[in-house]
């Protein structure tokens, strides 16, 4: 089967195409054959051997995907061969025939494009539950969302919305921002030229926001922290500035603030059963139109390097996905 291949850790430059073993199904897994697979963050960190999860080279990057199910292994009797599905992994996914756990794998509605399917589990299920069980967040509350254009982030501000929140988008562009609003944000923030603490206190008069969104770190991440409300909730849901913020202890002690970390897929298997309650919220949600998940760039599996270099220059708005057949 043709894959992405990464052989050695580093930047996008070290992958490429090449021809690897076909993939079967052990006891416990299904195979799917993939028709659309979705790029996210630590992609980018997977290959370059700097996230928790560390797979040793060679290696088929790739984390979610949606497609046809070909085969199931031993003992498996959630879904059948021919059946329309997506699935989250932990590597793999960027290639014809991806092999992943049965309890990874969700039956997809039949309407839904695979496109769409593939952008779905990640961001949605990492956001809901960041909003649902993490911050506990209530009908009028202010969230804040850094990188809002942003895969996860796009996804914080719609479901925050359908939450009822009142959403401040902050993301480093206008023409990110206009896509911000798009997805239903109240209030947005320019932080690449305007001072992230000062403008979410004034657009909250002073209050501050009760949930923080951070997928981004660095110095956003304390800007942001200076103005929360008191006993606001900032989620830890990852670093795509590159740096981990060392944030002031007396801060959160003035604030009775709380800082909490976000990680989905240590959910997913320390809570199965909250996490498949999540996944059929989502699909109401869905079906309901409160969501519309935004596929915004859409590639081949021969033009993997331009998807990858999208990810890496932070100007991708929305899901970016490989259409791989």
């Amino acid at each position: 089967m043709r894959a992405v291949l990464c052989t050695e850790y580093g930047t996008q430059d070290k992958l490429s195409i090449q021809e690897v073993q076909d993939v079967a199904a052990g006891p416990g897994q299904v195979v799917i054959d993939v028709k659309a697979a979705s790029l996210n963050f630590p992609d980018l960190l997977v290959i370059q051997g700097l996230y928790q999860h560390r797979p040793a080279p060679p290696f088929v990057p790739g984390a979610e995907a949606a497609g046809v199910v070909s085969e199931v292994g031993e003992g498996v009797t959630s879904v059948v061969p021919g059946q329309r599905v997506m699935a989250v992994g932990v590597e793999g996914a960027f290639a014809e025939h991806w092999v992943v756990d049965a309890s990874a794998v969700v039956p997809m509605p039949d309407a839904m494009p695979f496109e769409t399917a593939a952008a779905l589990t990640l961001a949605y299920g990492t956001s809901y539950h960041a909003l649902k069980q993490r911050a506990a967040l209530n009908t009028g509350e202010t969230l804040l969302v850094l990188g809002a254009a942003g895969g996860v982030g796009s996804a914080a501000v719609e479901i925050g919305k359908a939450m009822g929140a009142v959403v401040i988008a902050a993301a480093s562009t206008d023409e990110k921002l206009a896509f911000c609003r798009e997805l239903g944000a109240d209030e947005t923030i320019n932080y690449a030229r305007e001072n992230l603490k000062d403008r979410t206190k004034e657009l909250t008069s002073g209050r501050g926001a009760d949930v923080i969104y951070d997928p981004v770190g660095g110095d956003l991440s304390e800007q942001a922290f200076r103005a929360i409300a008191w006993k606001g909730r900032h989620l830890v849901v990852g670093f795509t500035a590159g740096d981990i913020p060392k944030i002031p202890w007396n801060l959160p002690l003035l604030k009775g603030a709380s800082i909490v970390g976000v990680y989905w897929g240590s959910f997913t298997k320390h809570d199965p059963a909250e996490n498949i309650a999540n996944g059929a919220e989502l699909f109401e949600l869905l079906a309901s139109g409160s969501l519309n998940p935004r596929v915004t760039d859409v590639f081949s599996l021969d033009e993997y390097r331009q998807a990858f270099d999208l990810m890496a220059s932070r100007t991708a708005r929305g899901k970016v996905v490989l259409k791989v057949s």
